[in-house]
């Protein structure tokens, strides 16, 4: 089975879009800032202001490109690590140059947002905190000069900007880290669920054909074994040519309910003849002299149910044939207004149900089978049965009510 396509962190492209409009501030505020230094200082002085202006944006250029792609704090190669360094060191020059521009000419002050961004992207832990905190000094003792060195609010102000974008910047991160981790959880969750899901239906087929394989080819070909040594024992009387023949029918049967299986899993005939006809043709397969009978007003009833149905008559039938040595047996079927239920009897020698071996492979699997194709579907199984006296199997499956201007008729029983 392909795995599923691995969905895109939505906090990657969110980090991406901010990271482009950090870049167009800075562009913007850097063409302002060089734009007032201009018309407001000679020209002697713009020449070597714009000149580290220039570097300045250099270096930005070459730090946003290094910083497009962090690599991970944890599980990095030589490589790397390397590649980090060399990050970090182009950092360190932006920002030293970005402190000597802005001291020089305080008018590039308002870049230091981009700077600072520009930084907590490219560093983590303390050379972060270093590289912020530089960038808010230089653009306080900036602001300081401007003023004279008699503005303490000018000096405060960018430390008090630069403390409270720290701590937004940091709470910013722990909240991504909280969500990459919990979209982490999700999907490893989603990805253990899947997995689960596709055991549970593994195990859930595999018990289905098991049941199958159990309530049709096993059964017949038991049942045809039965025959074929009772033919052996009397052989050459005559009566072992019908008990040759019968076998030889049974096991014809079997083949075809087997090739049945491969394509759909259901019984050839018996999924469209009428219900007690088609259970009657069930268990006639292993037990020729069983009476079939018809409790309450016939009506259709769903395809799921019949087939439980039919399984649960062969498989108790063939128990018949197998182990109850009966003289008598009879299946009866009984419409009620809002549940169908299923009878099968014997008088055979009967057994006790607390005693009943686990399945193994030699058997047992017959009652077990039969109670979990009833329950699967809503209904229930019961099994009264004393050594000596006989057996009865009892299956109740619910069927959808019957309207309300339907009057069912009294149970009347029709031998079949």
């Amino acid at each position: 089975m392909p795995a599923a396509p691995q969905r895109p962190d939505p906090s990657s492209r969110i980090d991406t879009r901010i990271d482009a409009v950090v870049h167009l501030g800075f562009a913007v505020l850097m063409v302002a800032s060089a734009v007032r230094y201009v018309m407001r200082h000679s020209p002697a002085d713009n020449l070597w202001t714009v000149a580290l202006a220039v570097a300045v944006c250099a270096l930005y250029v070459v730090t946003a490109l290094l910083t497009q792609h962090p690599q991970p704090t944890q599980h990095r190669n030589p490589m790397q690590r390397q590649q980090t360094q060399n990050r970090e060191l182009w950092l360190f020059a932006l920002v030293a140059a970005w402190a000597a521009l802005v001291i020089a000419a305080p008018s590039f002050a308002w870049c230091s947002f981009a700077i600072f961004f520009l930084s907590r992207t490219a560093f983590q832990g303390w050379a972060a905190y270093l590289a912020g905190g530089a960038t808010a000094a230089a653009t306080a003792v900036g602001l300081f000069r401007m003023s004279g060195w008699t503005d303490v609010a000018m000096l405060l102000g960018p430390l008090a900007a630069g403390a409270l974008l720290t701590l937004i910047y940091d709470k910013i991160e722990r909240d991504a880290a909280l969500q990459r981790k919990l979209f982490e959880d999700v999907t490893q969750a989603q990805e253990r669920l899947a997995a689960s899901e596709r055991t549970a239906g593994i195990a859930a087929e595999r018990e289905r054909v098991s049941r199958e394989i159990h309530d049709t080819i096993t059964q017949g070909l038991a049942s045809g074994l039965l025959l074929l040594e009772a033919a052996q024992r009397s052989w050459p009387d005559p009566a072992a040519q019908q008990e040759v023949n019968k076998a030889a029918s049974l096991l014809r049967g079997n083949l075809a309910e087997t090739r049945s299986l491969v394509h759909e899993l259901s019984a050839p005939g018996l999924e469209t003849a009428p219900l007690h006809e088609a259970l009657e043709r069930a268990a006639r397969q292993y037990l020729h002299h069983v009476l079939v009978q018809v409790t309450g007003e016939t009506r259709p009833i769903p395809s799921e149910v019949r087939h439980a149905l039919l399984r649960v008559t062969q498989s108790a039938v063939a128990n018949i044939k197998l182990h109850a040595h009966a003289d008598n047996a009879s299946v009866t079927l009984g419409y009620l207004p809002d549940a169908i239920t299923l009878d099968v009897f014997d008088d055979g020698r009967g057994f006790d149900p607390g005693a009943v071996p686990p399945p193994s492979e030699t058997g047992g699997y017959g009652l077990r089978a039969m109670r979990q194709r009833i329950e699967q579907l809503g209904g229930e199984l019961s099994v009264e049965s004393t050594p000596g006296e006989g057996t009865i199997i009892a299956a109740q499956l619910p069927l959808p009510a019957l309207p309300e201007a339907t009057s069912p008729s009294y149970p009347s029983k029709e031998s079949l």
